[in-house]
């Protein structure tokens, strides 16, 4: 997880949380130091293969001239002139009483468009036009939307899908003394393999501080969801010692874009050893994993990445809920302001001790509720524009498999192995489940630091409440106070299982309760992509015409 910085609060305010990032790089380009998201970046991108941990000075300056271009358009530059331009405008067509007249509403506004033209591509930083930074040699070979695309009238694939003898049938050539390798990740040697290269390769910020630390049961269930082909688990080895020294997978996943099923794959997990960034593997190993997935009758493909690449389908923004103060501060993860003292911090940021909750039937999930929780996440799912579609197999692996083995440990509050939290509401008198909840781990190793040498960290997944098919539950606020208490006993429910930080995107209804459960915004950005297919912008960070923050996006990507 890159490092964070956090500016402590007010009492009544949520904490500032600032992402130090660099030029993640696509697949066009494999030297980019650094990365720019917080969750593994996956697919296309190789924000995964960040670069040296030692950059170089001519790096180290390029990157500040980045921070510099993030922090003009973040900070107050909009002219004044704009913005009394467009107040006068908006008074005209809509009245001197209209609530979107006000200066500090239209500023904002103003700011948000730059920053959405960043992440799409349309403007550049330090003054870099669209073409710097939107094009890229190896995406404008492949099936997937491009800037200068026309939003589609009908959504649809870009190329229409080929019978499995017109698909290439021999792997593509890898560079010489390098070989393909199918890694067998039921077999603990291959498992412990891929791990390893992750945990010492993978996304880590900018100055080497933090690096996600993958553990064995984390991958099991990740890469092993109903479906899962051993075929799609592709490895790249030294020909001469077998050294596994890049990865990428796909899993299968049903999506619903809109009103339209696809069969698709999610592609995650790229990762090239830091040594080799310079042998072009990455385009490589896209092209691979895609002939595999093409073989298979498949032509679609969702990934995310922190980094720009033809073309976003939504963007969406981190947040990050405080828990362990003290830690936090002392791995420099995030500092204590001026005008705050580290006891206040706890203070502000210390968890309830009870569970709101509890009396309405909160329980661990089990067994017997696979049916009933499946038929809620349809029925609650159904409001978004892109959903994974589950079955009650995959809802069993999604929030059962992961629980862990034998019983919860004193000292940790979990189960040897335990990689994801569920938790149901069942109605005391009908027994009917009207809520569940859940999250899962994936730390991070805190580099060089005598003290500490794991972040804890907690990543909100799927939840749904039957409060949101009462009529009218939105607009009388009964959504937004249900989610907060589902969400808030989530929180305490990591806090005491000794999780360091819960982290949300604003993504699904997130939005409604981030500000209220004290989340802090982060700068770090998450893009969203569809490989061969085409569809409107979909209300991610921002809202869209017809949907609000958060509404367009209904997918969590591990």
């Amino acid at each position: 997880m890159p490092s964070l910085k956090s500016k402590a609060p007010e009492d009544n305010e949520s904490p500032e949380i600032k992402t130090t990032t660099a030029d993640g790089p696509g697949a066009d380009d494999e030297s980019a130091s650094g990365s720019d998201t917080e969750v593994p970046a996956t697919a296309a991108a190789t924000s995964a293969e960040s670069g040296p941990s030692r950059p170089s000075k001519k790096k180290k300056k390029k990157r500040s001239k980045v921070a510099r271009a993030i922090s003009a358009i973040k900070g107050d530059s909009v002219p004044q002139a704009v913005v009394d331009k467009v107040v006068a405008k908006v008074k005209e067509e809509h009245g001197e009483d209209s609530a979107a007249a006000d200066e500090e509403t239209v500023r904002e506004l103003l700011k948000q468009l730059k920053l959405k033209d960043v992440a799409e591509g349309k403007a550049g930083f330090g003054g870099k036009n669209r073409k710097d930074t939107g094009d890229h040699k190896f995406w404008a070979t492949q099936p997937v939307p491009h800037y200068d695309d026309v939003a589609p009238a009908e959504e649809g694939y870009i190329e229409p899908s080929k019978p499995r003898e017109e698909v290439r049938q021999d792997p593509f050539p890898l560079p010489k003394d390098f070989e393909w390798s199918v890694l067998d990740i039921t077999e603990p040697s291959q498992l412990k393999e891929v791990y390893e290269l992750l945990s010492a390769n993978y996304v880590e910020d900018e100055q080497a501080a933090f690096r996600f630390r993958y553990t064995a049961e984390f991958l099991e269930w990740a890469l092993m969801p109903p479906g899962w082909l051993r075929e799609w688990h592709i490895g790249v080895r030294v020909s001469s010692n077998k050294k596994l020294v890049a990865f990428i997978s796909g899993v299968p996943i049903r999506l619903r874009v809109r009103k339209k099923d696809l069969r698709a794959v999610e592609i995650n997990y790229l990762c090239v050893h830091k040594k080799l960034r310079s042998k072009r593997l990455t385009p490589v190993l896209i092209k691979e994993i895609t002939r595999r997935c093409n073989l298979e009758g498949i032509f679609q493909a969702i990934y995310t990445a922190g980094v720009v690449i033809p073309t976003p389908i939504s963007t969406c923004k981190y947040y990050h809920r405080t828990l362990n103060v003290p830690k936090l501060v002392d791995a420099k993860f995030t500092y204590v302001p001026r005008n705050m003292t580290i006891a206040r911090m706890i203070r502000q940021f210390k968890p309830p001790s009870t569970l709101t909750l509890s009396r309405s039937g909160l329980r661990e999930m089990e067994e017997r509720d696979v049916s009933a929780v499946a038929e809620l996440y349809r029925r609650y799912m159904d409001r978004f524009d892109i959903v994974p579609l589950l079955e009650e197999d995959d809802v069993r692996h999604q929030f059962l498999s992961g629980r862990g083995r034998g019983e919860k440990e004193t000292s940790t509050g979990r189960r040897p192995g335990q990689v994801v939290w569920t938790y149901v509401v069942e109605n005391p008198e009908s027994h009917a489940i009207t809520d569940f909840v859940s999250f899962y781990t994936l730390p991070s190793t805190i580099v060089s630091n005598p003290r500490h040498s794991l972040l804890e960290a907690a990543y909100l997944y799927y939840y749904a409440t039957d409060t949101a098919f009462v009529e009218n539950a939105e607009e009388h606020g009964l959504l937004k106070r249900r989610l907060t208490e589902l969400i808030g006993d989530a929180i305490v429910l990591a806090d005491q299982a000794k999780f360091d930080v819960f982290n949300a995107l604003t993504l699904m209804d997130n939005p409604l309760f981030l500000q209220e459960l004290k989340f802090g915004s982060g700068d770090g950005l998450l893009n969203f992509y569809l490989y061969n297919w085409r569809t409107k912008a979909l209300a991610g960070m921002n809202r869209t015409e017809d949907r609000a923050a958060g509404r367009g996006v209904g997918v969590v990507m591990l």
